[in-house]
């Protein structure tokens, strides 16, 4: 396990994300199922046709997207996390569910990890590149990851979204807190994952957030 405070941001989703964040995230998906976003983005994936497939969940929170893409016939998956907590919280789930032999779990910056970690045929980052700095870094080393499929949901790039995001961004300066949100420009994300190789094949939006799934042809 590499420590994940190399960068601000790292630090900041350590705090941000907790131990009390990673128990409420897991009693709402116990109780309510996969978030809307996430469901379209796991819709999408299974239409593409996934048994048997390796999977790579960045960002994995309390390991939703492992949960149930393994339960709908993938054979096994990765879960890198920058919080150790959402990673000791997704493990135990794993584990009562009795998958915990089918997921490897690595705490850290993926940026960082990532020479260390095989591609798969399947990449998702569910609401993380909103999380992190340095979007070309993230989406560049995890669509080179993606053998088949490389699934994604960020928000939307709209004068809401970045309202929000700057509204939400003073109240952590204001607490000196180190996280900070991002709307990274959609054009700019779409022409990085294109850089490497993947075409896009869907693509749907609520009104904040957008669920994209590319693929390698």
């Amino acid at each position: 396990m590499r420590n994940c405070r190399t960068c601000c941001q790292c630090e900041g989703i350590e705090r941000l994300f907790g131990k009390q964040e990673a128990a409420h995230k897991l009693r709402a998906y116990l109780r309510r199922g996969p978030a809307r976003t996430t469901r379209m983005l796991l819709d999408a994936l299974r239409a593409e046709g996934i048994d048997g497939a390796t999977l790579l969940d960045i960002g994995g929170g309390v390991g939703v997207i492992p949960l149930e893409l393994l339960s709908a016939g993938v054979q096994s998956a990765t879960d890198v996390d920058a919080s150790g907590e959402y990673i000791t919280v997704a493990r135990a789930e794993a584990r009562r569910r009795g998958y915990d032999g089918q997921i490897t779990y690595r705490h850290g910056n993926f940026v960082e990890l990532a020479p260390e970690i095989e591609p798969a045929d399947i990449v998702t980052l569910d609401r993380v590149i909103c999380c992190y700095h340095d979007m070309p870094a993230l989406v560049g080393a995890s669509a080179a990851k993606a053998r088949r499929l490389y699934g994604l949901v960020y928000p939307r790039d709209d004068w809401w979204t970045r309202s929000f995001s700057a509204i939400e961004n003073a109240t952590f300066r204001m607490r000196r807190h180190p996280y900070r949100s991002f709307v990274h420009p959609a054009a700019l994300v779409d022409a990085t994952v294109r850089r490497a190789g993947l075409e896009r094949r869907s693509l749907r939006r609520d009104a904040f957030w957008q669920v994209v799934v590319y693929a390698r042809p």
